[in-house]
């Protein structure tokens, strides 16, 4: 039988950003070995910052909405509803609205993203 591991919501670490949150669930620091899943919190007013994935990355809309920019083109992203982010593709997701945006956001393990330059794997996805 596989190994099972239970992130629980208290114990799940959460990193920050000007603006944003990300809660670590999935990671293979945490047990798993195929999928990074993350819950990311935007707040009010909060801009986009443009980067690329090595993978494809998923992001499901929970509460509020959020404007992402795919390739160049913006989509309304409202809860209920997801935004797939081909690899490679440059993107941003920001928050103009007056309420917070939640989403749960899914990337292969091994995923890196790429951001002025640099390439890295998010300390949220590790």
């Amino acid at each position: 039988m596989p190994s099972i591991s239970l992130i629980a919501a208290a114990a799940a670490p959460t990193f920050t950003l000007p603006g944003i949150e990300f809660t670590g669930l999935a990671a293979p620091s945490r047990g798993a070995s195929e999928s990074s899943v993350w819950i990311v919190r935007i707040g009010p007013g909060t801009p986009g910052a443009p980067h690329r994935l090595t993978r494809e990355e998923v992001i499901v809309a929970v509460e509020g909405r959020a404007r992402a920019t795919v390739g160049g083109i913006d989509y309304e992203l409202e809860a209920g509803g997801a935004v797939i982010v081909p690899a490679r593709t440059e993107f941003a997701l920001a928050n103009p609205y007056a309420e917070p945006f939640r989403a749960v956001a899914v990337l292969p393990v091994g995923g890196e993203a790429v951001m002025n330059g640099e390439t890295f794997i998010p300390p949220w996805a590790q």
